[in-house]
């Protein structure tokens, strides 16, 4: 059976460095075997079909092709179509009200619970928030992720050890939810 999956590849394209054209994305992963591959922006999106596999394998698969042909790790979370609706219409803010800008995303590789972002005190980021959900964090950034104090320490190794995270601003989560419908 053929399953439509995303590709979130970590850290790529940003500043000049981890440089991932997609141009050679594409048939890297064509050359795996994945059909349909597609592209979105130049920050790390792939939409691909594979019907050998799950989400761990053809992450792990992905990382490595990338790390032979690139000459350097990049950490890949592997999604598919069901997984993402879910992320999109459990989301707890009000996504239809919101600009893209504030509302965002962070997949995570593997389950997180609340104990570990117990040492936050959400009370003093405010308006911002954030809530869990399965692998993923929903974060409203009401002046956008670059300004986020609360997403700066998220981030901190000490929340996210033992789990790869990456963040997508939700009309990245909204258009790779749409593109992997089939």
């Amino acid at each position: 059976m053929t399953t439509t999956y995303a590709a979130l590849l970590r850290g790529i394209n940003v500043g000049g460095a981890k440089r991932v054209p997609m141009a050679e994305l594409r048939p890297l992963m064509e050359g795996l075997g994945y059909g349909n591959v597609r592209t979105y922006l130049q920050s790390g999106n792939a939409v691909f079909s594979s019907d050998h596999g799950d989400e761990e394998s053809l992450a792990a698969e992905l990382t490595r092709a990338i790390e032979k042909h690139f000459g350097f790790a990049v950490g890949v979370l592997v999604r598919d179509h069901a997984y993402l609706k879910a992320v999109r219409e459990a989301c707890p803010f009000p996504a239809a009200e919101l600009e893209g800008k504030q509302l965002h995303a962070t997949y995570f590789s593997g389950p997180v619970d609340a104990e570990r972002f117990a040492p936050v005190d959400p009370a003093a980021f405010l308006p911002e928030e954030f809530r869990l959900g399965d692998r993923v964090l929903y974060l409203y950034a009401p002046d956008g992720l670059g300004r986020s104090k609360l997403a700066e320490t998220l981030s901190r190794p000490m929340y996210l050890k033992g789990v790869l995270a990456t963040t997508r601003n939700w009309n990245t989560v909204v258009k790779l939810e749409e593109l992997t419908r089939v």
